[in-house]
């Protein structure tokens, strides 16, 4: 089974000069219609109920956000790590019942936890 940082080095590797034509001439833009076609088809998944297909298009929409990162890297914007970080930050900061001290005993109380939270992140952005 491959690991995540493999996956890492495959899409350096395609994005590399001798690495594939296609995946070297994407970019921000170039990809935009991918994500939307790919998304499309998580939801089809989905709503056919078929998991193997929903594993493999989740894999497709993974590999959007893999060379995006990729080009951001090769620009000097941020890497996939970033997005990670970013990512576990904001998880654990829109969480505070469950990783500090905030109660939500119930779904709705969780996403309104959440939507104050974004709220208060936004008001406080430049």
């Amino acid at each position: 089974m491959y690991t995540f940082q493999e996956l890492t080095n495959i899409i350096e590797e395609l994005r590399s000069e001798h690495g594939c034509p296609w995946d070297r001439q994407q970019t921000y833009e170039s990809l935009k219609k991918c994500f939307v076609d790919e998304t499309q088809e998580v939801f089809e998944a989905v709503d056919n109920h078929d998991m193997e297909n929903l594993c493999e298009e989740l894999g497709d929409v993974l590999l959007l956000v893999m060379l995006n990162s990729q080009i951001a890297k090769e620009n000097g914007a941020f890497t996939i790590e970033d997005v990670i970080d970013g990512l576990c930050r904001k998880m654990v900061r829109r969480h505070p019942h469950v990783f500090g001290d905030a109660k939500a005993d119930s779904p709705e109380e969780s996403l309104a936890l959440w939507n104050a939270i974004k709220a208060q992140e936004k008001a406080e952005r430049p």
